[in-house]
């Protein structure tokens, strides 16, 4: 049976590696994959993604080896993911409260929603996050990216993240509720270890905001209580937990092992793993 990914990308700049590992994994097991981002613009990657001479400040080494710098450049010069779909044409925006007849335009943003959700679990198999420091402009609070989330969580189908791809999903939330889609679950993301001190940057930008606007860990260990946990897993070489629904990857090392796992859960049924419930 093919299954079918979602991938959703920054415009603002993705991770070379954490696109092309699970991208691989899932040609190699027969899957068709679509892009997505938040505006229909065609991403790229970062460019210390596709370097591999920079090196990592928190890890002080190079963290792109030269075969995997050249897959990056290699798909970013292909037609692959030329004509993304557009997130903010498929998923309607909330209204505000103070807009006019406001009662009458919830009503018509739940039936969109509805529709739209409907739509997409009928379409694809899970959806993919793909983390890097854009995730943080035009993912983590993109109200829109999150209801596209909510559609497959509500279905109950796979959800992946990797890295600053994570936080995503701690903003994922139920709107009567308002608690996080991840709470009581185990997640891992980008620790406070490997965050910058000086250096996040975006693609078509020469701003440089120093470190994160948000350490990823903390966020996820308030998100995921009670009853569920962060895990950073600093020291070990690699991070993926899987606490169905979710498959999360720590940062750029783990994202063929976060491909690994998705087709697992797709394919084997794998529920949990990487953690001691």
């Amino acid at each position: 049976m093919s299954r079918r990914i979602l991938i959703v990308l920054s415009e603002w700049g993705y991770w070379g590696e954490e696109l092309i590992g699970p991208l691989e994994v899932f040609d190699q097991a027969g899957y068709t994959v679509d892009f997505a981002t938040p505006t229909g613009k065609r991403p790229v990657p970062l460019p210390p993604s596709y370097d591999p001479d920079y090196i990592d400040p928190p890890l002080g080494r190079t963290v792109t080896t030269p075969e995997m710098a050249a897959k990056v450049k290699a798909l970013d010069a292909s037609d692959r993911y030329d004509n993304p779909i557009n997130i903010s044409e498929l998923v309607p925006e909330r209204p505000y409260h103070s807009e006019p007849n406001y009662l009458r335009a919830i009503e018509r943003y739940h039936n969109a929603i509805d529709a739209m959700s409907r739509e997409v679990t009928a379409t694809y198999d899970a959806i993919l996050l793909v983390g890097g420091s854009g995730p943080i402009l035009d993912m983590a609070n993109n109200q829109r990216v999150h209801e596209l989330v909510l559609a497959f969580y509500r279905a109950n189908k796979l959800i992946g993240a990797e890295c600053y791809g994570v936080a995503t999903l701690a903003f994922a939330r139920d709107q009567d509720t308002r608690e996080s889609i991840i709470r009581g679950k185990h997640v891992t993301g980008h620790c406070i270890e490997y965050d910058y001190k000086d250096g996040t940057g975006f693609v078509g930008t020469d701003i440089n905001i120093g470190p994160p606007p948000y350490p990823l860990e903390y966020i996820l260990r308030d998100a995921t209580a009670p009853g569920g946990a962060y895990h950073g897993n600093y020291g070990h070489e690699l991070s993926v937990i899987v606490d169905y629904p979710f498959v999360t990857g720590r940062s750029t090392h783990d994202s063929y092992l976060t491909g690994q796992k998705m087709v697992e859960v797709l394919d084997n049924g794998l529920r949990q793993w990487g953690f001691h419930p």
